[in-house]
């Protein structure tokens, strides 16, 4: 099982709640933290995760989740609801980067993801939740690419590919019946050319005996 499908089992499925989007994140500058609670070192991993509860009306949260090293389990952090969410900050709008911000009515985190795609995916599913679910005062995107601000455009390629995948199947199909079509009417020339063959033959026979 992965860690982000693990989180969703551990921390947010006993609360009837969803996971919809999760990115494993660094600080860009790091906290030093001699000493935990849980007696061990500081050293421990950071997840960014997107939540709705199951029941209506949904109620979403952006919960920082850690698995702090030497264990399994996974514990929730800070959370805030996404009406507390100001501003998202993609860093550059002009190509993928790795690097975002996130700030609420009372904290400012600044983060990088694993990858530029993970925070690509993470950053566009947001904005789209944010959509969804904030009637209004919705936060700010800023120096975000434009491919990300387009709501359902990661469920919309994947429609098209869907789409195309079955347009494709369909034509393919289409021309497959043109050929057996085609084959038919050939096997049916033949036939008829095998009959009218026989005939013929039948008829020479029949004037030899004679």
């Amino acid at each position: 099982m992965s860690a982000k499908a693990a989180i969703n089992k551990e921390v947010f499925v006993p609360h009837d709640e969803k996971m919809l989007a999760a990115v494993q994140v660094k600080r860009k500058t790091k906290k030093k933290i001699p000493f935990l609670a849980t007696g061990g070192q500081g050293d421990y991993l950071t997840f960014i995760c997107l939540a709705v509860t199951n029941k209506k009306p949904a109620h979403v949260t952006i919960t920082k989740v850690k698995q702090f090293q030497g264990s399994s389990g996974f514990v929730k952090r800070s959370q805030w609801t996404i009406d507390q969410l100001r501003q998202v900050n993609g860093i550059d709008s002009d190509k993928d980067s790795p690097e975002f911000d996130l700030t609420f009515d009372n904290a400012l985190d600044q983060w990088i993801a694993g990858s530029a795609g993970e925070k690509c995916t993470f950053v566009q599913i947001l904005h789209h939740t944010c959509q969804r679910y904030i009637p209004m005062r919705k936060p700010e995107f800023v120096n975000c690419q434009s491919k990300l601000l387009g709501g359902n455009s990661i469920l919309h390629s994947a429609a098209d590919s869907v789409t195309s995948a079955v347009q494709k199947a369909s034509q393919a199909l289409n021309e497959r019946g043109e050929r057996l079509g085609r084959a038919e009417e050939r096997t049916a020339d033949m036939m008829n050319s095998a009959e009218q063959f026989s005939v013929t033959a039948h008829k020479l026979a029949m004037k030899h005996k004679c």
